[in-house]
């Protein structure tokens, strides 16, 4: 059967598009229909890849975690990954294509990408029964709807019934509701089948007359109302989410039973910062985006993330004054971690021959006997192993395994003096073993390629409790499964989701019928408005 489609589209960046997808993706999967999500053109730098070592939006990801499927190629076969303001990689299919200003894109999208956003669509609505489509940005941008391949053009050629979001913690929820549908000509208005008031805090009998009136108005009925969910730590798809949550104050006491605070450095072009949400989900954990370097004296880690333009994000570094902080935190005897692209930091050299990011070489950290060559090729896939030793931070631990992804474009090359963090096996190439990573001479700093490596209960936890007694503090006294977490969360955010949205209208409107599953509600009191606006 060819799927049935749904598209989620919004007002704006950050209005909730990405996390209604994956409430709706679960909530289909629970009703017992065979799901799975698609953007057909995504700008992040938050990626992840696939079991067959592609590359793709992490919100897509999440979006068949939440479906209970593996992530396809498919479900993003247009992904864009800025290097600066006016620039962009453009991976296609899971493989970067090209560099392209946003002019040159416009002019491609239409002729060379489409039929193969198309074809990809094609191949997963084949084998599903829903296919739940995202949009990017608003809809409404007029001045790139020429060549717009992700909103309405992609609503018409799915023939998908689509849901306008607005978000109201932002303000003005209703005035971007009718300015967005106003701006669409008349035959894209018609797929608008209802509109989701998002991120709402407070008595929804207030918004009432609101709803009222824009109903009127839009003539579209509202399909719901959902509450701010701001307990729910799921992936963000923008690095604006990183601002917005909830960080867990530092204090400047040495109590031996405090959380670990570790700060992440928030570089300008931070990649897969989602890499650390299970960090700061742990109860022992407080964990802080820094973008000030004077706020490493009270962290007892400091952690480099993953960047997409690892030497400008070194200079920024080396310019706003991290550089020595990082350094007297290293003498100090505190710890350092580096993954992906701050790894590569911590060694002693940046070359870029080819001009992948910028043309020459760079000083780098020297804190590694490492050095790194920015290669063509880049490396996408899955991989796992083990430690390189039983010890981690100096301190003894049990043989470990670790896991995660790839996704770089450096070749490191090792000083003879030089240990590897682990050994890993790539899941494209499970014949070889390759070193990961680097460990320093005194053991407290160590580097690793490998994003999701917090993913993993047990590295995490010899990671919290090395961590902690090399600093002397005492041992942790509650650890979180992330893997029960996660699913947990995703119940949680089809459940806020499903008591707030009239779901047999939505089910009804793309011509299914609503079947409860165990633990889907159907309670639509706060949600259902149109009824609501009925009965009184």
């Amino acid at each position: 059967m060819t799927a049935r489609a749904i598209m989620v589209l919004g007002t704006a960046s950050h209005v909730g598009k990405s996390l209604m997808t994956a409430a709706l993706c679960r909530i289909f999967a629970r009703a017992g229909y065979r799901v799975a999500p698609f953007k057909s053109q995504n700008m992040s730098l938050n990626s992840a890849a696939t079991p067959d070592g592609y590359e793709i939006g992490r919100a897509q990801a999440l979006q068949a975690e939440a479906a209970g499927i593996a992530p396809s190629v498919h479900m993003n076969p247009v992904l864009i990954k800025p290097g600066s303001d006016t620039c962009a990689q453009i991976v296609v299919r899971g493989k970067v294509w090209k560099m392209l200003d946003a002019r040159n894109y416009q002019e491609v999208s239409i002729s060379s990408l489409l039929p193969i956003v198309e074809e990809s669509y094609r191949v997963l609505a084949a084998a599903n029964d829903v296919m739940v489509l995202e949009g990017a940005g608003s809809p409404a941008e007029i001045n790139l709807k020429e060549n717009d391949i992700v909103n309405m053009r992609m609503a018409k050629l799915a023939n998908a019934k689509c849901l306008l979001v607005g978000d109201i913690d932002r303000g003005g929820v209703f005035a971007s509701l009718l300015g967005t549908c106003e701006l669409l000509d008349d035959d894209e208005r018609a797929l608008i089948a209802g509109f989701v008031i998002n991120k709402f805090r407070g008595d929804v009998s207030l918004l009432w007359p609101g709803i009222r009136m824009i109903e009127q108005r839009l003539g579209k009925p509202c399909m719901g109302v959902i509450p701010y969910l701001g307990h729910l730590s799921l992936d963000e798809e923008d690095s604006v989410g990183i601002d917005q949550r909830d960080e867990a104050p530092w204090t400047e006491q040495n109590v031996p039973s405090r959380r670990l605070q570790i700060g992440v450095i928030a570089f300008p072009s931070i990649s897969n910062f989602t890499d650390f949400d299970p960090l700061q989900a742990e109860p022992s954990v407080a964990l802080k985006h820094l973008h000030d370097p004077s706020s490493i004296v009270f962290a007892d880690v400091i952690v480099l993330p993953g960047s997409k333009q690892t030497m400008d994000d070194l200079r920024w570094l080396r310019d706003r004054g991290f550089e020595a902080a990082i350094t007297k935190h290293a003498r100090k005897g505190k710890l350092i971690v580096g993954i992906c692209g701050g790894f590569q930091m911590l060694g002693k050299q940046l070359f870029d021959p080819f001009g992948m990011e910028r043309m020459g070489t760079e000083k780098a950290l020297g804190l590694l006997p490492i050095s790194t060559i920015m290669a063509r090729e880049k490396v996408t896939v899955p991989a796992c192993g083990m430690l390189g030793d039983d010890l981690l931070f100096g301190q003894p631990i049990d043989p470990c395994e670790v896991s995660g992804y790839e996704i770089h474009m450096g070749t490191t090359e090792y000083f003879d003096e030089a240990k590897p963090f682990a050994s890993i096996v790539r899941q494209n190439d499970g014949s070889q073993a390759f070193a990961d990573g680097c460990v320093s001479k005194d053991g407290r700093i160590f580097g690793t390629y490998l994003h999701g490596l917090f993913d993993h209960d047990a590295f995490r936890h010899a990671f919290l409790r090395a961590s902690r007694a090399s600093l002397h503090m005492l041992a942790p006294t509650e650890l979180l499964v992330w893997s029960e977490r996660r699913g947990q969360q995703l119940d949680l955010l089809a459940d806020a989701f499903g008591s707030a949205l009239d779901l047999d209208a939505i089910f009804e409107m793309i011509g299914l019928l609503f079947r409860a599953g165990e633990g889907n509600p159907c309670n639509h009191e706060l949600g259902h408005c149109a009824t609501n606006n009925s009965e009184e």
